[in-house]
């Protein structure tokens, strides 16, 4: 695994703000996506929400859909379906059939549920739900496998010789859990040998989380369970915008970025945003706590290097996209991001073009 094989791609959770259509915000959404295709990142992950507010797609599933029909190449992953909410069953049915319409697209992102609402509306347990994560994904996977009927009983569901009688087209569909660098999260992907989805470095007020030491708890499960777990099925998600001037880029997001902060982690979530930050430099202090990347192109590249060096290594970034700009400004960031930083970690084509210029100019011997 090097930089020069990082892949790039969205995290649409998606946020968008109290008071907007939400019917209008969810096509937005899907335009960006089919922008995100034309501009070749790798993938896109779309989220599951009950409450909040905030956060409006509950079937990710449905709208991949959608997605799948109206792009080409870009990977369609569940960011995440959370499975303590559902049967396993029916997850694995809908992945395999999302396989399918997307022509081997589909990528299988799995959570343990974060909203106490969601789950107290579903009438479930928050302290079963690492134990349900573990009994689900063994079931999911089996299912997906297709190797032979899958009987289990549980206290909160049960398989009888279960077969999908449609299974996915791709043989080996990835599957990754969504951390916020928890040591269950860790444990667990590193049981079932799965990729891992990195959440917590953008949450605001969280605590600073040693990712290479959570890293190793991952390995050590899979040692203990005779499994593997790579680096390169590591994402790293954290929120992004980039303009010309990185003045220019915190003017975009300044005020998007506030509301974001005080009005959903803060007034929604409880979380605590200001302490000893000055007023006016919360979107400041998240950007020098790691939080967030908000800057230049250039800026970027070597964010994403240093915290590619800080980390051990990883072999996906994930841009969470936020409603804090307009939606001129948010694609433009990502019209960056494709054709200045993404760039930079695949550069053969560079290196040819800058060794081509070498080549033809004045006096250089051919």
């Amino acid at each position: 695994m090097t930089l020069s094989a990082l892949r790039f791609g969205a995290f649409i959770s998606p946020f968008h703000p109290l008071g907007r259509s939400p019917t209008l915000a969810m096509a937005r959404d899907l335009d960006l996506v089919r922008h995100l295709d034309d501009l070749g990142f790798d993938d896109v992950w779309i989220g599951e929400h009950y409450s909040g507010g905030w956060s409006i797609i509950s079937a990710p599933e449905m709208f991949l859909a959608a997605a799948a029909s109206q792009t080409k190449r870009i990977g369609l992953g569940t960011g995440v379906v959370s499975l303590p909410y559902h049967h396993p069953f029916q997850v694995a049915s809908r992945i395999a059939q999302l396989d399918h319409l997307s022509r081997g697209r589909a990528i299988l992102g799995l959570g343990a549920g974060v909203s106490k609402a969601d789950a107290q509306m579903l009438g479930i347990d928050p302290e079963t739900r690492w134990r349900r994560m573990d009994e689900g994904i063994d079931a999911v996977k089996r299912l997906l496998s297709g190797e032979e009927p899958v009987s289990v009983s549980t206290d909160w569901f049960s398989l009888d010789r279960a077969e999908l009688q449609l299974l996915p087209l791709q043989a080996n569909i990835e599957i990754a859990v969504a951390s916020n660098y928890s040591e269950n999260s860790m444990r667990l992907a590193g049981r079932h040998g799965l990729s891992l989805l990195a959440l917590g470095g953008f949450l605001p007020g969280g605590p600073k989380v040693d990712l290479e030491q959570r890293w190793r708890i991952a390995k050590e499960s899979a040692a203990q369970h005779s499994t593997n777990v790579s680096r390169d099925g590591l994402s790293i998600v954290l929120p992004v915008h980039l303009a010309e001037t990185r003045d220019q880029a915190f003017q975009d997001v300044r005020t998007g970025a506030e509301s974001w902060l005080f009005d959903y982690f803060h007034d929604t979530l409880g979380a605590p945003v200001r302490q000893s930050t000055p007023p006016g430099r919360e979107v400041e202090e998240l950007v020098d706590q790691g939080g967030a990347i908000i800057g230049t192109p250039e800026d970027c590249i070597t964010a994403i290097k240093t915290l590619y060096n800080q980390s051990g290594g990883f072999g996906r970034f994930l841009t969470v996209v936020l409603d804090w700009t307009t939606q001129a400004k948010q694609w433009e960031s990502f019209n960056l991001m494709a054709e200045e930083v993404v760039p930079h970690f695949s550069p053969s084509s560079l290196d040819s073009l800058r060794r081509g210029q070498l080549r033809a100019a004045p006096g250089t011997n051919s």
